[in-house]
């Protein structure tokens, strides 16, 4: 029992409870990324922002991501679609190294802030739609939403519309943006990285997350067989807009405060 109890006591400025609570969303927000493309990061992202120390949040966030997405991508490879993905990964290079300079001095509440209003426009927000795909958009598309993930972690609403524009069907859109989503955050982890995050006392919580995304991305569509897509749609979206206005409250107060 006591190696059970250091485990979950290694994460610093996380609770046992909320480590235990973190492995078990990592879990069903890696169902839903696998059964919709995306979704689970930013529900996953809402809950950290909640539970995790500020600087922490976003790192750590990277690495289950890449874990969960990783996965799901290596499980569809066939489906891919390469044809973009080189600029795009030069435009996320750019967009992270940006993006890396300052995020390190955002405080507390305003990080909170810019999560919950991402979320809430992730859910609420008219759709993007994009434009024909070429490499040059996708460039910008990679820098864009690298920087912005450096601060909200879950941006792969910002990235869906033009996969979605590039690919011919549902498999393929799913795995492609599993694939460009798994360069986005692997990138996201070495920025940090260079920039001083110490990863190493987070690898049992970061080792548990991903163990159980694994085991949720594999699960997902077994999961999501139980409901009906649009009853699942509706209840998925009112526990993030709950969240965001949970980060949005406590942003808030602390100003106040």
């Amino acid at each position: 029992m006591s190696v059970i109890h250091d485990i979950l006591a290694s994460a610093p400025g996380v609770t046992e409870w909320s480590f235990l609570a973190l492995c078990l969303l990592s879990f069903f927000t890696s169902a839903v990324s696998a059964a919709f493309g995306l979704g689970g990061g930013a529900a996953l992202v809402a809950v950290m922002a909640s539970t995790m120390p500020p600087l922490a949040i976003i790192p750590v966030h990277a690495v289950v991501q890449v874990g969960s997405n990783f996965f799901r991508a290596t499980m569809m490879w066939r489906n891919i679609l390469f044809r973009w993905m080189p600029t795009f990964v030069i435009g996320t290079l750019i967009g992270a190294a940006v993006g890396g300079q300052i995020v390190f001095a955002l405080p507390k509440y305003l990080l909170q802030g810019i999560i919950g209003i991402f979320v809430l426009y992730a859910v609420w927000g008219p759709k993007m739609k994009a434009m024909e795909p070429s490499r040059i958009r996708f460039a910008v598309v990679g820098a864009v939403a690298s920087f912005a993930t450096m601060f909200a972690g879950a941006t792969g609403p910002l990235i869906a519309p033009f996969i979605k524009a590039s690919t011919t069907d549902r498999m393929m859109t799913v795995a492609t943006h599993a694939a460009f989503m798994s360069w986005q955050h692997g990138v996201k982890i070495l920025a940090f990285g260079f920039l001083g995050f110490a990863f190493g006392p987070y690898v049992p919580l970061m080792g548990l997350m991903i163990l159980f995304g694994v085991i949720g991305t594999w699960s997902g569509k077994f999961i999501l067989n139980w409901m009906a897509e649009s009853v699942f749609r509706r209840g998925f979206n009112l526990v993030l807009t709950v969240l965001a206005l949970r980060l949005l409250f406590e942003a808030g107060t602390e100003v106040i405060g």
